[in-house]
Parts: structure tokens; C-alpha cells; sequence
């Protein structure tokens, strides 16, 4: 059997014995009438398929207290580091943890992946997850969780202070004043109040942004590539030409993906109007950084805000290299959009839950990468299970764990399919250890099976 704690042994020796009392004399083990989901105990099973001590957390590059906390409180062993470890490092401390925690830094690799010989799950403790390879995780039957919106305000928020400090100049005036550069000028700043603002992706931040923005004043247009109802007063526009034609200040807030990648070029920027603003606090790669580069020095645009690059350093310090640094009224920031205490604290919870809950319960709703299933709880019995299995999503597999578990009786089941892979879970009643054992062999020895888990 393997010999993963997340994707086995599922029965481990000790929970297989039904009483040493019962061994000796040979008494038979009673048998239940078949009952339905609803019958029996009302009281929720706390699934432990384990001893939680044995299971390994590795949290990268200063995973948020709460997090650490939560986890911890499960009785998970877990390793904190500071900062995003070498390749060669993260290969060998990855070999037997069975969840690791990143943030945006951490490039899980298919080689990293691979040499990871335990790992179940994997918590992105940002909003991206392009840092991993999706898709190699899936296929090996990792499940990968982010948090999509708990940063969301304080992006928004960034982004607003930012179009007052390009507005006003702000970012020139006070390096000039740590220059000993006394310059009170008015010319080229402006109120925001009254002013257009082009908001490209209408999701949880550019909506926030889009109610900020409307109480200082401003008018707002957004883009998106479905229809979505505005809030406020804002209105969506049909074409991304038509708002950078109309806004005064343009915003990002797109995910990356193969259609926005490098949306932002030399021919857009030429569509913005003559002295306005772009700011991008979304992925590095959105914007062709030459072009802007060149847009800002030859005065088209007066002024920009880019918390993301293409290539970012993997540590704090003196390593950061850009076209854009030098570039007129310009406020260069180190991917900080999300970085609140607020926001990291949201984050940490949010992912740190989701793991426990995928790792304890086989819950995965909220994977980026993987089938999104749940069952409500299993009721509180002695011989009660639960059959996590991860297949290849091929005809034929449902009628085979169908005829594996037609003996038994299975309160609920519940299976969806996501691109290449699918995930069943099934709560089964009045098994008896030996029918346990068999129902994991059999479901794991099936051809399509990617990993299968039995909790109790």
C-alpha cells in the first residue's frame, strides 16, 4: 500500500482491528439494517483518517500568522521559511511534505512537482496561480487552492491613491524634496473629481475601484469581456478601444491569461489620449514595458502606476532592473497591491481552511485545477466511511466503482469531471474493516485511478 498519509495507506493497520476482545474469541462483528442518508445519528463525524501529526506543511515566503495558527491547530507539523527557497532547496524539502504554501515568488515546476512524492495539496496564499503548473498538478492529483478576493480592497485602494499621486505629480515633488528641490508648480495637476476613469475587468477589484472612485467624483467606464451589472453610476463599454479613446485614467485589473497577455502595446497606448494615465496592478505581463516606457518619455502619457512586472526579483533587495525606472512622473512599486496586514490576514485564513478541509474532509471546492465536490457531513458512526478518488476522466468509471460498491450501502455520492481528471466522493455506512481494506483495493487498483483515499 502507499505509503502517503493524504493518498494512503487509507486503512492503516491499527484502524483495522475491530477490538482485541472480538479478535480472540472470534465474535462476529453485528451488522445494521441498511439506513438512508437521513437515518441514524444527527451528529457530524469528525473525519481522521490519520494521525495528524504525521502530516507535513511547508509554508514559503512568509505565510501569514494565521495561517501557521490554523494549521498548527489541526496537530499538522509545520515548516515556516521566510523567503522563496533555491530550486535545489524547495526539490529536497518538498520530497515528504504532503501540503505546501506559497505566495506569488515560489515556482512550483513540473520538475519540483515531480520530485514532491507525497504531496496532496497545495495552498497558493495569493491571488495568482500561475507560479504553478496547473495542469501537471492536476494530473498528478494535487489540488490547488488561492484566494481570489480577500485582497481585493486593498488593491482597490492602492489604485486610488495612486491616481491622486499621478494626478498631482506627487511622486516627482517628493523626490525632488529629498533632493533639497523646492518646486511649487500647478501646471499639469489636476482635481480627479469630474475626471473619466477607464476600469479594464470588472471583477471584485475593478468594482470596488469602481465605487471608490465614483465618491471622489469621478466617472467611470469599464470593460469586460461579458455583460455585467454596473454598480453605481458606471457603465460598461463594447470595445477596449472605445475606453482607452475616453478615459482619463486607464486601470488594469485582468487575470493572465493567453488573450490579455501583452493587451497593453504600442498600438493601444497611441488610443489613450494625449497626457493621461495608466495604471496596472494586475500581471507583469499585460503590458509591453518598452512601449510604455516610450509613451512616457515621449509625453503621450503623463504619467503611469505599475505594481507588476514581467520579471520580478525573488528577494528583497537591490535587484530590481527596468525600462520604466527614469521614466517622467512614474510610480514604480514592488507588487504591494495586496500587501496589507488586512489582506494577508484574510488571505492566510481563507487558504488555510480550505486545506484543512480538503486534507480532513476531501472537500475541494474552491481548487483552481480540480473538480469541485463536497458532501455534507457523515454522520457520526463507527462504521462509517468516506471514498475520496481522483480518475482520469474517461468513459466507464462510474459503472466500475458502481459495481465495486454495489453491496455496500452508500448514503450520498457526489462526482464532477474537470478537463482530464474527475473526482467521486461517496459516503458509505456499516462496512466492517475487512470490506473497508477491499472496497481501497479495489478502487485503487482500477485502471483510470489517480489516487484514492479513504477517510473514517
Amino acid at each position: 500500500m502507499p505509503t502517503n498519509v493524504l493518498n494512503g495507506p487509507a486503512v492503516p493497520q491499527a484502524a483495522i482491528l475491530v477490538s482485541d476482545s472480538a479478535a480472540e474469541t472470534g465474535a462476529e462483528i453485528p451488522r445494521r439494517e441498511r439506513q438512508g442518508s437521513f437515518g441514524g445519528s444527527s451528529k457530524a463525524k469528525i473525519l481522521r483518517p490519520f494521525n495528524t501529526a504525521n502530516i507535513k506543511i511547508l509554508l514559503l515566503e512568509n505565510v501569514n500568522e494565521t495561517a501557521v495558527n490554523t494549521l498548527r491547530s489541526q496537530g499538522y507539523q509545520v515548516e515556516t521559511h521566510a523567503k522563496a527557497l533555491a530550486e535545489d532547496v524547495l526539490i529536497e524539502k518538498i520530497r515528504d511534505v504532503h501540503c505546501v504554501g506559497i505566495r506569488s515568488k515560489t515556482k512550483l515546476t513540473k520538475k519540483i512537482l515531480d520530485a514532491a512524492e507525497k504531496l496532496g495539496v497545495i495552498g497558493c496564499f495569493c491571488i495568482g496561480t500561475n507560479q504553478v503548473d496547473l495542469e501537471h498538478a492536476s494530473q498528478k492529483g494535487i489540488a490547488v487552492f488561492n484566494s481570489p478576493f480577500s485582497n481585493s480592497r486593498s488593491v482597490a485602494e492602492l489604485v486610488i491613491a495612486e491616481i491622486v499621486l499621478l494626478s498631482r505629480q506627487l511622486g516627482s515633488r517628493n523626490i525632488e524634496m529629498h533632493q533639497g528641490i523646492w518646486s511649487k508648480v500647478s501646471a499639469n495637476c489636476f482635481e480627479i473629481r469630474g475626471k473619466t476613469l477607464g476600469i479594464i475587468g470588472y471583477g471584485h477589484i475593478g468594482s470596488q475601484l469602481s465605487v471608490l472612485a465614483e465618491s471622489m467624483g469621478m466617472r467611470v467606464f469599464f470593460h469586460d469581456v461579458v455583460p455585467l451589472m454596473p454598480l453605481g453610476t458606471s457603465k460598461q463599454v463594447a470595445s477596449l478601444d472605445e475606453l482607452l479613446e475616453m478615459s482619463d485614467f486607464v486601470t488594469l485589473h485582468v487575470p493572465e491569461t493567453e488573450e490579455t497577455k501583452n493587451m497593453i502595446g504600442e498600438r493601444e497606448l497611441n488610443k489613450m489620449k494625449q497626457g493621461s494615465f495608466l495604471i496596472n496592478a494586475s500581471r507583469g505581463t499585460i503590458v509591453q514595458i518598452p512601449a510604455l516606457a516610450r509613451a512616457l518619455r515621449s509625453g503621450h502619457l503623463g504619467g503611469a502606476a505599475v505594481d507588476v512586472f514581467p520579471k520580478e526579483p525573488a528577494a528583497n533587495g537591490k535587484f530590481f532592473e527596468s525600462e520604466l525606472v527614469g521614466c517622467p512622473n512614474t510610480l514604480l512599486t514592488p507588487h504591494i497591491g495586496g500587501s496589507t496586514e488586512e489582506a494577508q490576514s484574510m488571505i492566510g485564513v481563507e487558504v488555510s481552511q480550505a486545506l484543512v478541509k480538503f486534507i480532513n474532509n476531501g472537500t475541494s471546492i474552491g481548487a483552481v485545477n480540480f473538480p469541485e465536490v463536497d458532501l455534507r457531513a457523515i454522520r457520526d458512526e463507527e462504521n462509517s466511511i468516506r471514498l475520496c478518488y481522483t480518475h482520469s476522466n474517461v468513459p466507464g468509471v462510474l459503472r466500475q466503482i458502481t459495481n465495486i460498491l454495489a453491496d455496500h450501502n452508500v448514503d450520498k455520492q457526489f462526482s464532477d469531471s474537470k478537463g482530464k481528471i474527475a473526482y467521486l466522493m461517496a459516503d458509505i455506512s456499516d462496512v466492517t474493516p475487512e470490506q473497508i481494506q477491499d472496497i481501497y483495493r479495489r478502487v485503487s487498483e482500477t485502471p483510470t485511478n489517480i489516487v484514492t483515499r479513504i477517510l473514517y
